[in-house]
């Protein structure tokens, strides 16, 4: 006998399991919800009796309790049933026959639909027009690839198609940009107010040469005099090789051309360009030359560093090469082409050297005055990092000096340094009084870093060793942009950089 007989007779005055009057779990009856409220069989009576019935309504039940008790659940009651069901110690061998009768069940229902589809196959290749084997609310074009594999167990998945990785779409921004500097420097008149601000945010590489020749004020706007100065100046500047280069030995230029010579292999020497004597020759050509012709400040340590920047630039016009990160024999350019690279160097850093010339004179006035201005500016605008500064006796001068004296070349690379000179050169007095407002928010960008060093050496070894190594044009972008916005605050209140006593 089973465990469960035993269990009827057990609790004899229980006619089942459940209860009576209650349909079993499972047992197909309609549920009338909102949507459907509940179903009442009215006599086919006319519509006058109807109305008579609805007068003793009140007198009936409610519909709703009627609707509630049609439609109780057998498990709203009897869960006393259920637990002692739970109790109930089922014999293994009734386990064993129960689960073996489930499985043969399902092989059979399973075995009996592969029949069905295995006709259905057949009829579909033997008639010529197709069979749909599935109903047509199921239809494979209509439901997803679980539906299909429920009701057809012979459906496949899609073949599987190569990975297509999404490609950079073109800047069309900087070929737009491109485009808009060609039409301006084409044009027979340049417009300097106008190639200022397209220069501002950067100039395409392309046209930079040309660009900073004439926002330097190294070429005229109109495009018929610049070859004809072009060939003037570099006939000018070989000329004063041919007259003052020699004297480089006389006794009274000694001192100078032995700092050049001294400077020269110092300079950049990451980049292997500039280890080149080809390289190097040029170089103190071009800083002799402009010390013999400036006596009032002659050659000063750091001189050397500002022609680097146009010395890259204008060898960008006949070579591809990264020279940053490449070693490429410049020998192999031709004479008449490195002649042309020297000469409008030499031009171009003049026509720099002439506006922070105070930079570079006796006790070096310039860069003491913007240093001191640097740091009333920094009090404005971060008053926490100038006390921070000040708590461990740390000087402006100490770590902006050099700022100062090279523009910022010593702490950023050349890619960023050229980059910088794009808007330095659309700005008026770009290097002497907007290169202030840089320093200040270069400096700012590493207030957190500063603050966190708790003492004199470590955050003078961090000033002068700032990690600017992985920068690119986007985090110069954003420190030009910081400084306009302080030279917008500053520059037409300078009673504000003024130390009061």
């Amino acid at each position: 006998m089973s465990s469960i007989q035993r269990l009827s007779l057990k609790d004899g005055h229980k006619h089942g399991f459940w209860k009576k009057g209650t349909n079993v779990p499972g047992s197909i009856k309609p549920v009338y919800g909102a949507q459907h409220p509940p179903r009442q069989e009215m006599p086919n009576k006319s519509l006058q009796s109807a109305r008579k019935d609805d007068k003793g309504k009140h007198n009936r039940k409610d519909t709703f309790e009627d609707f509630e008790n049609k439609t109780s659940d057998a498990w709203d009651d009897g869960d006393d049933d259920l637990i002692q069901m739970a109790n109930i110690q089922m014999s293994l061998k009734d386990v064993r026959s129960t689960a073996k009768a489930v499985i043969d069940n399902h092989s059979k229902h399973v075995s009996k639909k592969n029949t069905e589809n295995d006709v259905w196959e057949q009829r579909d290749t033997h008639n010529t027009s197709p069979i749909n084997p599935h109903p047509s609310g199921t239809s494979m074009h209509g439901a997803g690839p679980g539906v299909g594999v429920r009701l057809q167990s012979s459906w496949q998945p899609p073949k599987t198609t190569p990975i297509r990785y999404i490609q950079p779409s073109v800047p069309d921004r900087e070929v737009a940009k491109l485009e808009k500097f060609k039409a301006l420097l084409a044009l027979p008149n340049t417009d300097l107010d106008e190639l200022r601000q397209l220069s501002w945010s950067g100039i395409p590489k392309s046209v930079r040469p040309t660009a900073w020749k004439i926002l330097s004020g190294y070429l005229p706007s109109s495009r018929d005099r610049r070859q004809p100065t072009l060939e003037r100046k570099r006939q000018e500047y070989f000329s004063f090789i041919d007259q003052y280069y020699d004297t480089r030995l006389q006794e009274m230029h000694q001192d100078t051309f032995r700092q050049i010579h001294i400077d020269i292999p110092r300079m950049n020497p990451l980049i292997p360009i500039f280890q080149q004597k080809v390289v190097q020759e040029i170089f103190e050509r071009i800083l002799y030359i402009w010390a013999i012709r400036h006596p009032a400040s002659g050659y000063v340590q750091g001189i050397n560093d500002l022609v680097t920047p146009f010395f890259v630039v204008f060898l960008s016009e006949y070579i591809a090469n990264d020279v940053e990160v490449e070693n490429c024999d410049l020998n192999e350019l031709s004479k008449d082409t490195l002649r042309i690279i020297e000469a409008d160097s030499y031009w171009c850093t003049s026509k720099l050297l002439d506006g922070i010339q105070d930079n570079y004179t006796f006790a070096q006035p310039g860069i003491q005055m913007k240093v001191n201005a640097l740091r009333e500016l920094v009090k404005r605008i971060d008053a926490q990092l100038h006390k921070h500064l000040e708590t461990h006796h740390v000087e402006y001068l100490q770590f902006s000096f050099r700022w100062m004296n090279n523009l910022l070349m010593r702490e950023i690379p050349l890619r960023c340094t050229i980059r910088l000179w794009d808007t330095y050169e659309c700005e008026q007095n770009g290097f002497a009084e907007f290169h202030l407002y840089v320093c200040a928010a270069f400096l700012g960008r590493f207030t957190k870093e500063i603050q966190h060093e708790g003492e004199f050496q470590g955050i003078l070894m961090l000033l002068q060793n700032l990690p600017t190594h992985h920068w690119s044009n986007a985090e110069i972008g954003e420190l030009l942009a910081e400084a306009y916005k302080l030279k917008y605050m500053f520059a037409d209140a300078p009673n504000h950089l003024t130390q009061k006593s």
